[in-house]
């Protein structure tokens, strides 16, 4: 039970910092820099 405690927690954990994230608006940022990255390592950009 201790095992499945610590999960469960470490779930609700990242679902409230995927929630901050949104809220203060930095998908955009992050899909910018995965974006950059790709374009960098294909060698286009």
């Amino acid at each position: 039970m201790h095992k499945n405690q610590k999960a469960f927690f470490l779930l609700f954990l990242s679902i409230v910092f995927i929630v901050i994230g949104f809220a203060r608006k930095e998908v955009d940022t992050v899909f910018l820099k995965s974006v950059n990255i790709c374009l960098e390592c294909i060698g286009i950009g």
